[in-house]
């Protein structure tokens, strides 16, 4: 480098805008729904407006003899060629798994399941003929109520799918004392009975519907040599190993392609029924066959999330030191074993404990079958509600003690010095500071302040109260290890793959096995490439989202884009530098051990002596004068699998105004402190970070889907089932500490899901906190004003008996 050069600025770091939002945002990109193919036909799906019930007939004379359309199917005009919607995650050997057709021939588990589809040479005409499809059902009872599905064996009550004589599915237990990570927490609970406190609470984690902005859509070509399928998912290739895994297809024949996919958040991650049903009619028809549902179609039939009965036992000494947690569990499995719909509490097992020491623990849930829309993942998967259950216990054992809820939780948690830290749940925490995130948080949010303002309107009797919420947090990220996820049984492994290619032009075409779906992949990876290889930022180009480009990947979805495939990127590139590194000493008649690599140049180390790393890639492909024995590409591959998940943390404080006399809530204030080890692109972690949060508020004030007594879901539109819009949020206030993750290279450590899995209990808390003196110890979520006013009647407390 001559002196008149300066050093390039460094990518990791630096707010970049998003590469993909100038064709997102002008419409200039192809979503699956916008895929057009010559002689393309359409479907429409006729779906069972029962809960439960036996197909006794179906009359489609009327429908196939409507104009335009092709042809007309149910569920028993095929056989083994429609394929199995498949699930990944048997969480116990003794699991009991209903059989899933994509289609049923003689039996719908829940409204809204598929018993025809028509199809047509437009989408216009097949749902017109779709309506008169005339199917004739005998209703059967119907398993609704999750506590008493839970208990159908003992009181003779509704079974979800009769001929498997239950309703459980899975008892799934870890225990500290048999895993040897922990004490007894019986002794520890019986002991804090006498001489210390214990906590008893049940809270209700509602059901909730991943309303992604792109409604679902697939395409399927059974033309060409390849039989191809675009489908709008977050798991291209577990798609393609699904297909053939159940249809007979081999694997080489099927192509799948995730083009641009507009949001999932868990909601796609599925192998769905419609996929297959499309799948199966292309191959029988030999034409290219299109499906896009309508947006109630997704409400009603997409998976579902959350849906937990949670009854948890806290046990500390009289000073506050916890010394057990015990949680039971219920969770509502919906219709079917999803994809990991067993395993999403499973997750939450290891987060029920947090960042806090307890001797001993003890986690058992049941999954339950019943006659509603099956459930799956949904952000954060398990760990939301395992946050939520923990953060509303320590702020329940602060009010037992009379004490500041933070004092309480600080009392416990993991001491920055004591990292790495083993915990009871039998997770290694690799770092983190809890202390420092929690300092900042307090400064940034005025927290003595605002207790003051809490303790002088209560003072006064103001009608309207301020509470203060809490949540301190972690979350295991970046879905792997493979070794920890096969000694729970999980169907698959935990590696990402990537390769980098260097082209003669000195450009770089990167492509991964994580494709994105409003991520930001293209612009963070290109960072972290450009970075790696000394390269501009403009120069590198992202492959993603076909099997056939990126051959190998496990997709997206638990935080582990950018710490598992972000870090294959970064040992590809390190391979394309070792290989450049040896082309380089070659052309500089150098020792390889005399070469140095600084900003995407290869130096003599003590001379003026070097060369651009675009230059070797033209040398290389040229190959006129290459080291002996060297093939003539730069081009590398890197399969990583961590040796550990990743640990992101934070404090959420959030203040809510509750108007005691209606019970309207109101936000006034809303601060975060996260740290998610090394920030690649400080915007693109700020809107995750927001997005996040919406979604966990969503949660605490306004979503939930409700059925009624039928098994119909009654929350199916976006009339009943309530998104907060901008105008339904405030300003939040963010801020970072950053402790880097010591399992990955990049110090990453995942933020997709951080704002969802800690702001649900940091408003709930706050809600309750600002009502408590009035004899409120929980409100049932979403914080309706109705909830909170019955809550507040309930208790028979008034503002003149506290005073």
């Amino acid at each position: 480098m001559t002196a008149v050069e300066e050093a390039p600025v460094a990518e990791i770091g630096r707010d970049r805008r998003r590469k993909e939002d100038q064709r997102l945002i002008t419409g200039r990109t192809r979503w699956t729904d916008n895929i057009t193919l010559p002689g393309m036909l359409h479907v429409a799906m006729v779906r069972s407006p029962f809960a439960h019930a036996r197909i006794v007939g179906i009359d489609t004379s009327e429908a196939a003899s409507s104009p335009n359309v092709t042809a007309v199917f149910t569920g028993a005009d095929f056989g083994e060629e429609l394929g199995a919607c498949i699930n990944a995650w048997p969480i116990t050997p003794e699991q009991v798994t209903p059989a899933h057709s994509p289609m049923p021939a003689d039996r719908v588990a829940f409204a809204g399941e598929i018993v025809a589809v028509v199809v047509a040479r437009t989408a216009t005409a097949a749902r017109d003929a779709a309506e008169l499809v005339d199917v004739d059902y005998e209703e059967l009872p119907a398993a609704l109520d999750l506590k008493e599905a839970a208990t159908a064996d003992e009181t003779g009550g509704p079974l979800a799918h009769p001929d498997l004589g239950t309703n459980k599915s899975a008892l799934w237990i870890f225990d500290s004392a048999a895993a040897g990570t922990g004490g007894d927490v019986e002794e520890a609970i019986a002991k804090a009975r006498t001489d210390g406190v214990v906590v008893e609470r049940e809270f209700r984690q509602q059901r909730l519907i991943p309303a992604f902005m792109e409604p679902r859509s697939v395409v399927v070509d059974p033309t060409g040599e390849q039989l191809t399928m675009w489908s709008a998912t977050q798991i291209p290739h577990i798609v393609r190993f699904a297909l053939a895994a159940t249809t007979g297809v081999p694997e080489s024949k099927i192509r799948v392609i995730a083009p641009d996919v507009g949001g999932g958040f868990g909601g796609k991650l599925q192998t769905t029924p419609e996929e297959w049903v499309v799948w199966a009619l292309a191959r029988r028809l030999g034409k290219p066959v299109k499906y896009t549902e309508t947006r109630s179609e997704s409400l009603v039939a997409g998976h579902h999330g959350r849906d937990q009965w949670q009854k948890l036992t806290l046990s500390a000494e009289k000073d506050g030191t916890v010394t057990g947690l015990k949680v039971e569990l219920l969770a509502d499995l919906g219709a079917y074993v999803a994809v990991v719909g067993g395993g999403v509490p499973v997750l939450g097992a290891f987060m029920f404990n947090a960042i806090y020491k307890f001797p001993a623990y003890h986690f058992a849930c049941q999954t339950v079958l019943t006659n509603k829309t099956w459930t799956d993942a949904y952000r954060g998967a398990g760990r939301p509600e395992a946050t939520f259950g923990i953060e509303r216990m320590m702020d329940e054992l602060a009010a037992e003690l009379g004490a500041d809820p933070l004092e309480v939780r600080e009392k416990n948690w993991i001491k920055h010095e004591e990292f790495p830290f083993t915990t009871v749940a039998g997770l290694e925490y690799d770092s983190g500071n809890y202390e420092a995130a929690t300092e900042l948080a307090k400064e940034k949010f005025g927290y003595d302040e605002l207790r003051a303002e809490q303790r002088r309107r209560r003072e006064s009797g103001d009608p309207v109260q301020l509470g203060i919420g809490i949540s301190t947090f972690t979350e295991m990220c970046g879905l792997a290890p493979s070794r920890v996820l096969g000694s729970l049984d999980y169907g698959a492994g935990g590696w990402e793959h990537a390769s980098v290619r260097m082209l003669a032009t000195g450009t770089v075409e990167v492509i991964t096995g994580a494709s994105a779906h409003g991520q930001g992949h293209e612009t963070a990876f290109s960072q972290i490439v450009a970075d790696r290889l000394g390269v501009p930022f403009e120069a590198v180009e992202v492959l993603h989202g076909d099997t056939q480009i990126a051959a190998k990947g496990l997709d997206t979805y638990g935080s582990r884009s950018l710490v598992v495939g972000g870090e294959a990127l970064v040992r590809a590139s390190d391979k394309v530098i070792a290989k450049a590194k040896l082309v380089a000493a070659h052309l500089l008649e150098a020792s390889v051990d005399d070469i140095e690599f600084t900003a995407g140049r290869f130096n003599v180390r003590g001379t003026g002596q070097g060369m651009a790393i675009g230059e070797i890639a033209a040398a290389v492909f040229a190959a006129h004068d290459l080291p002996e024995d060297m093939e003539p590409s730069l081009d590398s591959d890197a399969t990583y699998d961590p040796i550990n998940f990743s640990y992101p943390h934070g404090t959420h404080l959030c203040a809510m105004e509750v108007d005691t006399e209606t019970g309207a809530v109101r936000m006034r204030k809303y601060t975060c402190v996260d740290d998610v080890g090394t920030v690649i692109n400080p915007l693109i972690v700020a809107g995750q970070v927001h997005g996040g949060l919406v979604q966990g508020i969503a949660q605490a004030l306004w979503e939930e889907a409700v059925y009624d007594d039928a098994g119909t879901l009654v929350s199916g539109s976006f009339v009943d089932y309530l998104l907060p819009t901008a105008a339904d949020t405030i300003d939040f206030d963010l801020g970072h500490t950053v402790t880097p993750s010591l399992t990955n290279s990049l110090g990453t450590k995942g933020v997709g899901e951080a704002g969802t899995i800690a702001s649900t209990p940091a408003v709930v808390n706050a809600v309750v906190d600002a009502v408590r003196h009035l004899g409120v110890d929980d409100i049932r979520m979403p914080c309706t004003p109705q909830r909170v006013w019955k809550a507040i009647q309930a208790a028979g407390v008034t503002e003149g008996a506290t005073r």
